[in-house]
């Protein structure tokens, strides 16, 4: 598998990491450190991959299960832990399309996941977006949540808040550009 590097170094460095994945081969009770790490970055690559929500969720629980199960098999190779972690939900993705006998979105043959590029990068972004849009104002990031994750229309948002749809619009627009605004000033960002 190609895993590709991260545009921007993290904000912990591969010493630390091994530290962290050493102590948890020690003791699985230190693994939740580098499941609060990671828990972003796959589920954002998973979700990307998958139908649903729901399918995301179980499928990134399965990867941290798998990866707990299987730590102390973990060896550094020249890859960072998060590229065993991806390759644990590729692996996952494939396993859930053979069970649903369902194709895998965007893939011709869903047995190529396995060994497909993973874009470390896009899947940090993606983690990124995430959590700013858990900081948005309590109505904007609803009606983002409601609008983009879940798919819903302006006029099925407005009925479920209670708003006009012309509030749900602004509520929207005013979502979008916070968010557009947080991602040019912070790291990572445009200006970052």
């Amino acid at each position: 598998m190609v895993v590709k590097a991260p545009a921007a170094k993290g904000s912990r460095g591969e010493a630390e990491e091994r530290l962290l994945v050493a102590a948890a081969q020690k003791d699985p009770l230190r693994f939740g450190e580098l499941y609060e790490i990671h828990f972003e970055q796959i589920y954002a690559y998973i979700s990307r991959r998958v139908g649903s929500r729901e399918t995301a969720e179980d499928l990134t629980s399965e990867v941290f299960r798998r990866a707990l199960t299987n730590l102390t098999r973990f060896e550094w190779r020249g890859v960072p832990f998060v590229g065993w972690l991806f390759r644990i939900a590729a692996n996952a993705i494939v396993d859930e399309a053979k069970r649903s006998s369902k194709e895998v979105s965007d893939l011709e043959d869903p047995e190529e996941i396995a060994v497909a590029e993973v874009d470390i990068a896009d899947a940090i972004h993606r983690a990124r977006l995430f959590r700013l849009v858990e900081e948005l104002p309590a109505d904007q990031r609803r009606v983002v949540v409601l609008r983009f994750a879940e798919g819903k229309s302006i006029r099925q948002i407005a009925g479920e808040i209670g708003r006009s749809e012309g509030a749900v619009k602004q509520l929207q627009f005013r979502g979008l550009q916070n968010l557009r605004s947080q991602v040019e000033k912070k790291p990572g960002g445009k200006n970052g």
